[in-house]
């Protein structure tokens, strides 16, 4: 059974039973992706007296603790506070709504003089205005870079100085009102830039007009059958309280 979503004056259909999970696990060990330095995820058994968190270990249930670090572990979803000091710039406090209408592009990186990969502003305005759905304007933008090796599920990045957007980039998608950017990167920025963090900037606007409901979600995977077009996300996350979360994107081919 379909089911009708409208927006902007139109009513869009899709199919609830065919979501497209474009997550990452959180799974322990060194075969997860990773990035900025991040130890990796670890679960480990309570102990308590005679008590033992683990069924296959003769424990009545299976009790764990995780480790993880957000920013450095799978996919995850930031808001603003990852940049500010100010008390109330939690996820929880950005992100109230979970449907918004996304689009898919997929892009390939440029190299700069210096060797840097980078996603330039004039690629992705050109795939954006290109097509059936130039005409829609998405609440949400989901980049697909290429090649899209599926070694990006399990890469460490860290100390690789990987591909990052292009500052121009991420102003015209606030301009836009793309309120959230979805990347297969690990950060929308430079590994290393000194603490600038323009793209992380330009996007939120911060400080001077904070766009305090936009997020940006990294470390997704969208695999080459997601053909590149028009989608409902569902933006899961948890409710940790920080600037930012574990998440689980999960879109759905919008019919017209």
């Amino acid at each position: 059974m379909l089911a009708t979503y409208p927006y902007h004056g139109r009513t869009y259909s899709f199919d609830p039973s065919a979501p497209l999970d474009i997550s990452l696990p959180l799974a322990p060990g060194l075969e997860q992706v990773n990035c900025f330095w991040a130890e990796p995820v670890e679960v480990e058994t309570i102990r308590v007296g005679d008590f033992v968190g683990s069924v296959a270990e003769g424990g009545s249930t299976n009790y764990k603790r995780v480790h993880l670090t957000p920013h450095g572990n799978g996919t995850h979803t930031e808001c603003y506070g990852h940049i500010s000091a100010e008390p109330d710039a939690l996820l929880s406090n950005c992100l109230r709504r979970f449907l918004f209408v996304a689009r898919l592009v997929s892009v390939q990186p440029r190299p700069l003089p210096n060797g840097d990969q980078v996603v330039l502003l004039a690629d992705v305005q050109r795939e954006l205005e290109k097509g059936p759905d130039a005409a829609i304007m998405p609440e949400a933008l989901v980049l697909r870079t290429l090649p899209n090796h599926r070694a990006k599920r399990t890469r460490h990045y860290s100390g690789t100085n990987p591909t990052y957007l292009e500052p121009a980039l991420a102003h015209y998608l606030a301009k836009r009102h793309i309120e959230h950017l979805l990347v297969d990167l690990p950060s929308v920025d430079r590994e290393e830039d000194g603490g600038q963090l323009m793209a992380h900037h330009a996007f939120w606007q911060y400080p001077h007009a904070t766009r305090h409901t936009a997020t940006i979600t990294e470390l997704i995977f969208v695999p080459d059958a997601v053909e590149d077009g028009l989608y409902l996300l569902n933006l899961q996350i948890t409710s940790l309280v920080l600037d930012a979360s574990p998440s689980k994107p999960i879109l759905y081919a919008l019919l017209k």
